[in-house]
């Protein structure tokens, strides 16, 4: 899977060690309330859309560069879901990253969807109730756009102002 040229340029300097970035995600739903997904090439799972930010690039337009870059879909975005944290995560290579991760609900306007032959294994729309197995958090962003409230969701741990 390529990595954009500004991490593989970092990743020469700094090797495997945990490096801090920020990623967007869309979970998109279409008309009849299916969400589209993508089974990644990086490690099989499947997940909404998304990626790395591209250094200055605003969330949204990341969110919606990447679901068009990975499934051939045009997206709108509607509204942010979520302003989370993600764990730290080893890639199969040994490089360590944790994430700023930035979830937009975004809807269809537009493209065919298709499999990117770099980045994902199958793409596909899915009832809400036919989910493939993922991760705890990617259901929580889809459950969120879903049925959550408008506000945009974010973790608290509950730090104490001086």
């Amino acid at each position: 899977m390529a990595i954009p040229k500004f991490l593989a340029d970092l990743r020469a300097v700094v090797g495997p060690r945990k490096l801090w970035l920020s990623a967007a995600a869309a979970v998109v739903l279409d008309d009849d309330g299916r969400v589209l997904l993508v089974q990644r090439a990086d490690d099989g799972n499947w997940a909404p859309p998304g990626g790395i930010l591209d250094p200055g690039e605003q969330p949204a337009d990341g969110a919606v560069r990447e679901v068009l870059e990975e499934t051939g879909i045009v997206t709108v975005p509607e509204r942010l879901v979520t302003l989370t944290v993600s764990p730290d995560i080893t890639y199969p290579n040994g490089d360590v990253t944790q994430y700023l991760e930035v979830v937009f609900r975004c809807r269809p306007v537009g493209g065919e969807i298709r499999v990117d032959e770099d980045e994902t294994l199958a793409v596909g729309w899915y009832a809400l109730d036919e989910l493939p197995p993922m991760g705890e958090r990617e259901l929580a962003w889809i459950d969120r756009a879903v049925s959550g409230p408008a506000e945009t969701g974010f973790a608290w741990e509950g730090a104490q102002l001086p």
